[in-house]
């Protein structure tokens, strides 16, 4: 293998692992075996949501873990592997592929790293499960809401005896 070879493939080795360590998130599937219209589709929806899907060799993705070390990952790069990372959002990879695995049986979602830790395709399918940031934030608001909404039901309550009591 020559020079520039070599190389390449280290610099292609550093980006991948970059990828892993900034990434919010990265998801690892088999896409083996979709449809070019189902690869594109997969792309766009994920890129509307900010993540980056990428075919990527077993040996790069290999040299890369270890070099971001998440070496666990290594048992996930058997066949064709592609990978989804997310900087944003933690949930939108695992939401995403996990809907496109359920409706195409050739997707399958290998497992991945969410937040640095390494994740099982279990711990995915319970990501997947988790609702969206905007979901996630109005249940929140909500949350924050009930005790002040309950203090004014309260107040209105004795407001409402007290008349009721002078009119009586």
């Amino acid at each position: 293998m020559s020079e520039a070879t070599i190389a390449l493939k280290a610099q292609q080795v550093s980006e991948v692992a970059d990828k892993f360590k900034s990434a919010a998130s990265a998801v690892v599937v088999d896409v083996r075996g979709l449809t070019v219209e189902q690869a594109n589709n997969l792309r766009s929806e994920l890129r509307s949501e900010g993540v980056e899907l990428k075919v990527i060799k077993n040996k790069i993705l290999t040299r890369a873990v270890e070099a971001a070390d998440l070496t666990d990952l290594n048992d996930l790069f058997v066949g064709p592997s592609a990978v989804a990372f997310s900087n944003e959002d933690a949930i939108a990879p695992s939401r995403i592929l996990k809907k496109f695995a359920d409706n195409i049986e050739a997707l399958e979602i290998k497992g991945g790293v969410v937040d640095g830790q390494v994740a099982s395709v279990e711990d995915i399918n319970k990501y997947a499960a988790l609702p969206d940031r905007d979901g996630l934030l109005s249940m929140l608001l909500s949350t924050l809401q009930a005790p002040v909404r309950n203090f004014a039901y309260a107040v209105k309550a004795v407001s409402d005896a007290k008349e009721e009591a002078a009119e009586a």
